[in-house]
């Protein structure tokens, strides 16, 4: 339930102010307890982005990247919240990115990750955006606690303006990423969605294994999760996926793919796993 607060349009994008009534949900991930998410709705706007699907607030849904919600009174709950819990996992950022442009402004995640972090809860945050780094020094007092994952679909700035058009450019990213490696924070590389004839050639893999190897980052990989409406994306790419998703074709390049990550992974010496167990989804 949420109470509309006031709206504001910014570079094209509609925030909306709103007040919740809760601010941790019980995670459906299996690592993590609860989920926390400031944000719904996404400024990124990435095009392969399934988030949209479990939104259930339609003017979100059908206008993603276009339209963002802002909790503005989740720091207040959270720190109602957790005077009542015992410390868990708490997945940062699970459905949409926490550090999207806006809370430069709204320091919405700062708060809730300094509350997290002084109530002992472990904070496994997820991002595209290089403004994390504005919260190392939260980060760094408390390593122990936080574990730091960036999205690195490709190196390829230009692929990379196509499928995620308003994130953090991947060499920014990257430099994120070995900064808070630096400051001994545990960091991770999320390679994904990997996807057919786009970002699943051994040389684009290799570049971003390659990012992990000189940080020392674990690497999760993960498929293209095909929902509806993201069909006009592809057909822009010029890229028929529809005989990729389903079936034995699919299954053959996803074997093989996986194959070739892992074949890289132990060259570079990089600890790689996939995002879900490989032979328990077909």
């Amino acid at each position: 339930m949420i109470t509309t607060q006031h709206s504001v349009v910014l570079n094209g994008v509609k925030y909306v102010w709103i007040k919740v009534k809760s601010a941790l949900v019980k995670s459906g991930l299996k690592d993590y307890t609860y989920a926390l998410n400031p944000y719904v709705g996404c400024y990124h706007g990435c095009n392969y982005c399934y988030a949209r699907a479990y939104v259930r607030y339609p003017d979100v849904r059908d206008n993603w990247g276009y339209v963002v919600y802002i909790k503005e009174n989740l720091p207040q709950i959270l720190r109602s919240e957790v005077r009542k819990l015992k410390p868990a996992v708490v997945g940062l950022g699970t459905t949409t990115d926490p550090y999207q442009p806006i809370e430069a402004v709204t320091k919405i995640t700062r708060e809730s990750l300094n509350t997290l972090l002084k109530n002992r809860f472990k904070v496994v945050i997820q991002t595209k955006s290089s403004l994390v780094i504005r919260d190392l020094d939260i980060l760094k007092e408390r390593k122990d606690l936080v574990e730091l994952g960036f999205t690195i679909t490709t190196l390829d700035q230009n692929l990379s303006r196509a499928l995620e058009p308003r994130a953090s450019p991947p060499k920014a990213r990257v430099e994120a990423l070995r900064k808070a490696a630096s400051a001994g924070i545990r960091t991770w590389i999320f390679l994904g969605p990997i996807i057919p004839g786009v970002n699943d050639s051994p040389e684009s893999i290799k570049e971003v294994l390659e990012v992990a190897r000189e940080s020392s980052s674990t690497v999760y990989y993960d498929w293209l999760r095909f929902k509806p409406g993201l069909e006009s994306f592809f057909s822009y790419l010029n890229i028929d996926l529809s005989r990729y998703l389903s079936g034995d074709e699919y299954k053959i390049w996803r074997r093989k793919t996986s194959q070739t990550i892992l074949k890289i992974c132990e060259e570079l010496n990089v600890k790689c796993a996939s995002e879900f167990n490989e032979y328990s989804i077909t």
